[in-house]
């Protein structure tokens, strides 16, 4: 595949994550904190969005698998979650998550276990295609072309 044509392709594919509210506008902003000082910015929030994210859904499981759930906790985690995926403009977790803190008022643990299932399922598709896209931008900085905005 040639250059131009590597370039289209991203240009496609993210246009296509912010029509599937996968990202928003929150993502855009990120890009334009990115500059020729600091090339790998992007990558590295996200790096550690997609760190502190595997941790706080790992935390989540052992605090919904006890037998006396700790709400406040769980509530927590989910907070910390969405105030993440929001700053890195990962939409549609972070609308799971919300639905997520209001089993947590409920203290409703079912509700809590569907939504920890859901959030790590767009989790899992928002991670594959922000590695996905970054895959891309690299192919196309190996060929010696810019990444197009």
């Amino acid at each position: 595949m040639d250059l131009a044509q590597l370039q289209r392709q991203l240009v496609d594919y993210k246009t296509s994550l912010y029509h599937e509210d996968f990202l928003d506008e929150q993502f855009t902003q990120l890009q334009e904190l990115q500059d020729e000082n600091n090339p790998d910015f992007v990558v590295e929030v996200v790096s550690l969005f997609f760190e502190d994210s595997d941790r706080l859904l790992n935390e989540l499981t052992k605090a919904l698998e006890q037998q006396s759930v700790d709400f406040k906790s769980v509530d927590a985690h989910v907070h910390q979650l969405k105030g993440s995926s929001s700053s890195i403009g990962a939409q549609r977790v972070q609308k799971v998550c919300i639905a997520f803190r209001n089993y947590c008022e409920e203290q409703n643990v079912e509700g809590c276990l569907k939504c920890l299932q859901q959030v790590r399922h767009e989790y899992s598709l928002v991670k594959t295609k922000l590695e996905f896209m970054f895959q891309l931008q690299q192919q196309i900085l190996s060929a010696g072309g810019s990444i197009p905005m």
